[in-house]
């Protein structure tokens, strides 16, 4: 008996290394992974390594816990009724392809989160190389949420920060088991910090992994005994199963909501289908329209962020066959 090791057992960080970054050419070591429960409680925990005046950017719309976590730490200022007067907004819609642009004001923390939650949009190598550049060039440090990699089909886009040059100077990664290997309530994930990364003459691989010690017992071992077998052959198998049972909800939604004439992002290389409502309706009002009357659940935009006002979420995380009479029924009311 006894603790295991706070950042993880060293078999399952080598296997990651070896099957999440090698293969992508990406340059990750053992020792700059660390083994948590999930991507979730790391997207908020790691914000303990970081001063609570710095400044925060967002995409909107986003992930809620980014903003939550940061207003909780008291970065975010004050809520005004629509936003935290502190965090800096990066807007993502439909003029510029849901991704967000360089923001004037210069952030600290940059998060970023691709393929996207919750607009499946996915970013290509050079526009992320148009951020490691920003924030290299500002001292930024980018916060690079990657719990959908697994999604991604085209071999072009990115499934790492880390095939980006530059990127192990000013980002930390961020991932999952929970959607590609079913970690949702054994919780699992790591967080890649490079040693290289280094801010006010601190190394925050060393940072984190005070933190790591200080405040976490670490992952338990049966639960990273049960991680390593993802990448067995029989693992990689389901994983694959799996991804592309979802894919195909994802492909199926995207092409039936195009059909009936409304606008669509995502889909394509991400689980998430980001629709635009009909005629301007607001997404609470259409959101209730289709609880209502097609006996639909559905996700309104606005609770992501300001920009997300005037589109509805849709997950590819479902049974076929209900996401085909989802679909049906949707379609029946518009």
């Amino acid at each position: 008996y006894g603790y295991g090791p706070y950042e993880g057992y060293d078999f399952l960080r080598g296997a990651i290394v070896e099957n999440e970054y090698a293969p992508l050419g990406a340059s990750v070591s053992a020792d700059e992974v660390f083994v948590s429960e999930g991507a979730k409680s790391d997207c908020g925990n790691i914000g303990d390594i970081f001063s609570s005046d710095n400044i925060v950017a967002v995409c909107d719309p986003v992930y809620p816990v980014y903003v939550d976590v940061n207003a909780m730490a008291g970065r975010a200022g004050e809520w005004d009724g629509g936003r935290w007067t502190k965090i800096v907004y990066m807007p993502c819609v439909a003029a510029n392809g849901f991704i967000p642009e360089l923001p004037e004001t210069v952030p600290d923390l940059i998060y970023l989160c691709f393929p996207n939650n919750p607009t499946g949009a996915a970013a290509t190598k050079a526009q992320l190389k148009t951020w490691v550049d920003y924030a290299n060039r500002h001292g930024s440090v980018i916060l690079y949420d990657a719990a959908y990699r697994a999604f991604i089909s085209d071999p072009e886009l990115p499934r790492s920060i880390y095939e980006i040059d530059g990127a192990r100077e000013c980002a930390i990664e961020i991932c999952s088991y929970s959607k590609t290997a079913g970690f949702t309530g054994t919780r699992c994930g790591w967080t890649v910090v490079p040693k290289s990364l280094v801010r006010g003459g601190e190394c925050l691989n060393g940072m984190w992994l005070r933190r790591q010690s200080t405040k976490y017992n670490g992952t338990s071992y049966i639960i990273q005994r049960a991680a390593q077998a993802v990448y067995s052959e029989e693992g990689k198998r389901q994983v694959a199963d799996t991804v592309a049972y979802y894919m195909e909800n994802a492909g199926i939604i995207r092409k039936e909501l195009m059909a009936a004439g409304l606008s669509v992002c995502g889909g394509e290389n991400s689980p998430y289908i980001w629709f635009g409502t009909p005629e301007g309706v607001g997404s609470w009002a259409f959101f209730d329209r289709l609880l209502h009357e097609a006996n639909v659940v559905t996700t309104p935009g606005a609770g992501f962020g300001p920009s997300g006002e005037g589109y509805i979420r849709l997950t590819a995380f479902g049974n076929a066959e209900n996401t085909k009479e989802a679909l049906r029924r949707i379609k029946n009311i518009l």
